[in-house]
């Protein structure tokens, strides 16, 4: 069955994104994004000032040929997110960008307002935008408006692994879209990744509970399935919920016969 994901004219077969920061180390980061099967990862901007490490990075990940989705972490306005965005693609050399704007320290909240200024600015530049938002479907809605080639609602704050805690927002974001939804941030079990996976997203994007996990690369391995099976269940069409008992196999045929 073909059943790619497409995001900017690319093709995507693996619906797992992963993040790279908070890894213990390259080879740790490169052993798990093998284990994950994952085509598309992150890399932040804000490392890029750190050089060697920079550049070790950036060797990494073009030895294993993945996509990369630079992000404008650490970004307060749409006008630092900009900025950030221009330097992504020389240093780059690609126009997908993970648009990130979150002035909150402490919770790492979007900035709706400022998301959405930039994201139609870097739209007009000819940037691939999958700007990370809030589980607002008006939001989602206006960003889609203006051009994004996806949008990427949290389920959870950051590294929080507090799971689909938007789940009914994220729901009516599912049901709306005219864009790929790829679920990001709060992910912290295999489960929740399979739980986005059956009530519709188009992908998940993890980064903590891989990265902090006593095992990264078993850790990945388990996400790939978890992806994998909630994905297939979704296409398969999940069965509805029932308030009442309903027998698998009706017996009063049977009782009749006694």
């Amino acid at each position: 069955m073909n059943d790619q994901l497409i995001i900017g004219g690319r093709a995507f077969t693996s619906r797992l994104f992963l993040g790279t920061g908070k890894f213990g180390s390259n080879p740790i980061m490169k052993a798990a994004i093998l284990s994950s099967g994952s085509e598309l990862v992150t890399a932040a901007l804000k490392r890029v000032e750190k050089g060697l490490e920079q550049e070790n990075l950036l060797s990494t990940l073009e030895l294993l040929k993945v996509n990369l989705l630079p992000n404008t972490s650490g970004a307060r306005t749409a006008e630092e997110a900009i900025q950030c965005a221009l330097l992504a693609r020389e240093v780059f050399e690609t126009d997908f960008l993970k648009l990130e704007i979150h002035p909150d320290p402490k919770y790492l909240m979007p900035d709706p307002v400022e998301t959405l200024k930039a994201a139609e600015e870097l739209v007009k530049l000819g940037f691939t935008v999958l700007p990370y938002i809030h589980a607002d479907p008006v939001i989602c809605k206006r960003l889609e408006d203006v051009g994004t080639a996806a949008v990427m609602p949290l389920g959870a704050p950051i590294g929080s692994n507090q799971g689909l805690v938007s789940r009914k927002f994220l729901e009516i974001i599912i049901e709306q879209s005219r864009v790929p939804v790829v679920v990001d941030a709060g992910i912290g079990r295999p489960s929740d990744a399979a739980l986005a996976m059956e009530i519709g997203a188009d992908a998940v994007l993890v980064n903590t509970a891989i990265a902090g996990a006593i095992n990264p690369e078993k850790m990945a391995s388990a996400f790939k399935k978890a992806v994998e099976a909630g994905r297939e269940a979704y296409i398969s069409g999940l069965d509805t919920l029932r308030s009442h008992a309903e027998a698998s196999s009706p017996f009063t045929e049977f009782l009749d016969l006694l």
